[in-house]
């Protein structure tokens, strides 16, 4: 028996004695006297063992079988090594088809002296900004270098939005490039529109250097900022950008960063994804799955996404763009090569020093656009200038022997005429000056 039901015992038998009455019986044992006497009524009928639980030694129904505990403990070591508890319930029921709680994965884990790999810190001390009240309204992007696929690093870019803290685009590049980023916003404007602004730190894909640069004279005198790639693409489909000075400022998709690292890199693992456009595919089911676990709803149900409208080609503007003039004969030079517009086949006639822009992405590589229309470019060769050579006679010159240039570079031993001696003698001589 308990301490606590050896105490009953002891109470209930003085209250049948006599040297207890029910009120004190039950102010000891901290029951209502209606219990009391059931105890008292109970006791005196079945013996002490009426205050022993009827349930003690019998078996849950809806306890965990044992080879169900031992299957969750072996999945723990191997097959899924590394996970937290939280994430591993998950996969037990997506994966194994093994429905556990949370709490009880942890209880069994523990039990066995398998720990948590997630640390739990207690969070720092910061002012909380409140979320967006509607989705669209702030879009936070970033891009994070971490080993996602076993053996390889490269550079997951994504964004999320601040509203409902959902995922809208998530894209894989060896290092922290335009393209990336080019990648996740078509992602998000055509699965859910043109956001209102987009929330970025201070990398130059963003934010042009010479920016920071400009007073307010400069600001008095008219001087335009300078765009970068990024910005002129924002700027074209009115899309504000927001410039943070810390990355706590944007820490929503920082925290989205410690989340993929622990649970998009195991999947990846499981997957077997063994290169980045293996991992590009698999993307958007992992997507799925973490907006339908992890979004919540925004407190204003209105969408703030605009549409994109339909006469526009969302690639013509998430691409490079730089600007060339045409030179004579409708060609511009680009990248060291010599190009045409061309349009079904047929070369678009260009005036002299006519202002193209050129437009380059992987997607579609090389096109061209002039007077709000866009061509393909056609490369040209230009014909090689031929400069005609006169024959040439080669003429050997006979120098004869006694010559001076036969003599192994030596000078020739010159000798002055008795009347040059007296000149230069005259002239040295301040008497024969006189």
């Amino acid at each position: 028996m308990t301490k606590k039901e050896l105490t009953r015992i002891y109470v209930i038998k003085s209250l049948i004695e006599d040297k207890m009455e029910s009120r004190d019986a039950a102010e000891v044992l901290n029951l209502s006297e209606r219990q009391i006497k059931r105890l008292k009524a109970g006791v005196k009928k079945e013996g002490e063992v009426f205050v022993i639980h009827k349930n003690r030694g019998r078996k849950p129904k809806h306890t965990i079988p044992g080879e169900i505990r031992d299957k969750i403990v072996f999945l723990a070591r191997n097959k899924y090594k590394g996970v937290n508890y939280t994430h591993l319930a998950e996969l037990l029921r997506e994966e194994e088809r093994i429905t556990v709680s949370q709490s009880s994965v942890s209880r069994i884990l523990k039990a066995k002296g398998i720990k948590s790999p997630k640390k739990h810190r207690p969070p720092k001390p910061h002012r909380t900004r409140e979320r967006k009240p509607q989705e669209g309204l702030l879009l936070q992007m970033d891009a994070s270098p971490y080993e996602w696929i076993p053996g390889i690093k490269c550079s997951l870019h994504g964004a999320i939005d601040d509203a409902r803290g959902n995922i809208t685009g998530l894209y894989f590049c060896e290092n922290e490039c335009l393209n990336g980023y080019f990648e996740v916003k078509r992602q998000t404007i055509l699965k859910y529109g043109l956001p209102l602004s987009v929330y970025v730190d201070r990398h130059t894909i963003f934010k042009a250097p010479s920016n920071s640069k400009l007073t307010i004279d400069d600001e008095l005198e008219g001087k335009a900022l300078a765009y970068t790639q990024f910005s002129r693409a924002m700027q074209e489909l009115s899309v504000g950008m927001v410039y943070a000075y810390s990355p706590q400022a944007k820490g929503r998709i920082e925290r989205l960063w410690e989340t993929l690292q622990d649970r998009l890199v195991l999947e990846l693992r499981l997957a077997g994804i063994k290169s980045i456009k293996e991992a590009n595919a698999f993307l958007p089911g992992f997507i799925k799955r973490f907006n339908a676990r992890f979004a919540v709803v925004p407190r204003e149900p209105q969408s703030a996404y605009r549409p994109l409208e339909k006469d526009i080609n969302i690639d013509d503007i998430l691409c490079r763009k730089e600007a060339r003039k045409a030179s004579q004969g409708s060609t511009f030079s680009f990248g060291g090569q010599t190009y045409q517009l061309s349009k079904n086949n047929q070369v678009v006639p260009l005036p002299n020093k006519a202002v193209i822009t050129v437009l380059t992405s992987p997607r579609f590589g090389m096109r061209a656009e002039y007077k709000g229309g866009v061509y393909q470019a056609r490369k040209t060769v230009r014909p090689a200038k031929v400069i005609a050579k006169k024959d040439r006679v080669k003429r050997s010159i006979k120098v004869k022997d006694d010559h001076p240039w036969k003599n192994s570079g030596v000078r020739p031993n010159f000798t002055y005429e008795e009347s040059d001696r007296e000149l230069v003698a005259a002239i040295y001589d301040p008497q024969g000056w006189e």
